[in-house]
């Protein structure tokens, strides 16, 4: 009984061990690397200011965003900022893949199913 007591010990140690040091598992983008990336696109749509270096955001961006989940987190942040920031001009925010040189399957706009991004 003493044995199989140690073993279970050893083997529930090991377990914790191999979960303290084994790398997370990836996860989709979230809304602060969103945020982070494009801040710089903000003035130039709500027609406040130049593009300046949002395209720069904007690549960076479109290069992190390397999976399904990735992408439709970026759209779902996109719909989420846009709601936080008054006076957007949604076409120039449409505009912006193309502008830069980035091209994605889908428009940004409020309504952008992000469901259906792959």
């Amino acid at each position: 009984m003493a044995a199989l007591q140690k073993a279970m010990c050893v083997a529930l140690i090991v377990a914790v061990l191999v979960a303290a040091i084994a790398p997370p598992a990836e996860a989709a983008m979230n809304c602060g690397t969103v945020a982070g990336s494009l801040s710089g696109c903000i003035t130039y749509v709500t027609n406040k200011g130049p593009l300046g270096g949002c395209c720069g955001g904007v690549k960076g961006l479109y290069g992190q965003a390397k999976t399904t989940p990735d992408r439709q987190a970026v759209c779902t942040c996109l719909k989420s900022l846009a709601r936080s920031y008054p006076g957007i001009d949604y076409n120039k925010a449409a505009g912006l893949p193309k502008t830069c040189g980035v091209n994605i399957p889908y428009k940004i706009s409020p309504s952008t199913d992000c469901s259906k991004i792959r």
